[in-house]
């Protein structure tokens, strides 16, 4: 697809031009800087600069807590008391990573959702959708050996009980657990890999982010109507956009100050509202937690591991089928995995001719019920694993790959969506425009 023309930075000076056929990085950023964009963006689309300062935020204050921290069993607690009471600033660059991943997957999930909403999945940005899962699950993997750092209770057997999913596996699963512990449970060598991995995978969201970047550079943003910009001459496309700085730069950063407002409050007045009690005990492996529970933001995935039981027909059948191949553990695996490769498999799965949810009455009610199911599961995946908490779970992961696998496929078949503006500039001019013209 072609590009939506703009002007393209010209060198002016002979240094500049001289830069420019060697590296055209100045180009390059202000290509980025003014890269036409919708001009009916709304509040939603502020969340890639939220993730942004998230991701650089995270970066630079681990680098420095990895300066201080020591990756074994018996010093690892002790290294992050160390940079709680002793480094000059520690307890804070403490707290502003920890609140920084809760306030990373906020982002990401309003991120997600928004993009499930308006369609931003669909024909020509399947490839910014995949690369935008891949952060994603980069994201959980980094954030599970992160909690496991601090070498605390929760931190000792929520490693435990994760880990001990891949040896539900059937035939390669034990190997597979030895292979990520280093040895035949969790212990040091565990810690150490955790370390190196949490240390390294940060870069790789960087590299992937820079590629996400590119991606819907490529093919352009969505927008609320989900009407693409007018690429048949530059007068058409320039009533359709504005150039993203400084318009949609300003309306960025005034949306991150006042998310930093609430979240520098959290860090500064209640830093462990988000996290378990249980983790400012030094780990032993002798004395198991009454509750073990991951972070808020696993939560939703957690409900689904734990609400297919042996006694669910589904999973019965399952292991029916399979010759007992498939029991509930693998079963809840194979859930929870599958709860985000739906995700994943989205661009697909949606039928509908209508982009943007906007413009599509019964979608609408089927979303809002998702968005409700999703808080759901969070809360019901933080409950004990005993009535009525596991039907709860069990009805809602039920509607998760229903909504995914039925609901979306169907709509797209019977529903008759509303029409859609005919341009962007037409929407606008609707919300917008002068009422003396």
């Amino acid at each position: 697809m072609a590009g939506i023309p703009h002007d393209h930075y010209e060198p002016k000076t002979g240094a500049e031009k001289w830069l420019h056929s060697r590296l055209p990085i100045v180009g390059l950023l202000y290509d980025t800087l003014m890269i036409p964009t919708p001009k009916n963006l709304n509040w939603m689309w502020i969340w890639g600069i939220v993730l942004t300062f998230c991701l650089v935020l995270q970066i630079a204050t681990g680098v420095v807590l990895a300066m201080h921290y020591t990756p074994h069993v018996s010093m690892a607690f002790a290294s992050v008391e160390h940079i709680m009471r002793d480094v000059n600033g520690g307890y804070m660059l403490r707290y502003l990573h920890a609140n920084g991943a809760s306030l990373f997957f906020m982002a990401v999930y309003l991120h997600i959702f928004r993009g499930l909403y308006y369609g931003s999945y669909k024909a020509p940005r399947e490839i910014t959708w995949i690369i935008g899962m891949l952060i994603y699950l980069c994201m959980m993997g980094t954030a599970f050996m992160g909690y496991v750092l601090p070498w605390g209770q929760m931190s000792f057997w929520g490693a435990t009980v994760i880990t001990g999913l891949f040896g539900a596996i059937p035939g390669i699963g034990q190997s597979i657990q030895t292979w990520l512990l280093g040895g035949p449970a969790v212990d040091n060598a565990t810690l150490n890999r955790f370390f190196s991995l949490h240390y390294l995978l940060p870069f790789v969201i960087a590299a992937l982010v820079a590629i996400h970047i590119w991606a819907f550079h490529t093919t352009g943003n969505n927008n609320p109507t989900g009407v693409e910009v007018r690429r048949t001459s530059k007068a058409e496309a320039e009533k359709d956009t504005l150039p993203f700085w400084p318009y949609f730069v300003l309306k960025d950063l005034f949306a991150l100050a006042v998310i930093l407002v609430v979240f520098f409050a959290i860090v500064g007045f209640m830093p462990n509202f988000l996290g378990h009690p249980d983790n400012y005990i030094e780990a032993n492996p002798m004395a198991t937690p009454a509750h073990i529970v991951p972070e808020w933001y696993f939560l939703p995935f957690y409900a689904i591991l734990r609400a297919f039981t042996a006694d669910v027909w589904v999973v019965q059948l399952a292991h029916f089928v399979s010759f007992g191949i498939v029991d509930a553990k693998f079963f809840g695996v194979l859930a929870m995995f599958g709860a985000i490769a739906v995700l994943a498999l989205v661009p697909w799965l949606d039928t509908s001719s209508v982009r943007s949810g906007r413009y599509r009455p019964m979608f609408k009610a089927w979303f809002i019920l998702l968005c409700i199911d999703f808080v759901v599961l969070m809360w019901v995946g933080a409950r004990p694993p005993e009535f009525p908490y596991d039907w709860i779970s069990l009805i809602a992961s039920a509607y998760w790959f229903a909504y995914f696998l039925v609901i979306m496929p169907i709509l797209g078949v019977i529903e008759k969506p509303l029409a859609p503006p005919a341009t962007i500039e037409a929407d606008f001019k609707s919300h917008y425009a002068d009422p003396a013209e």
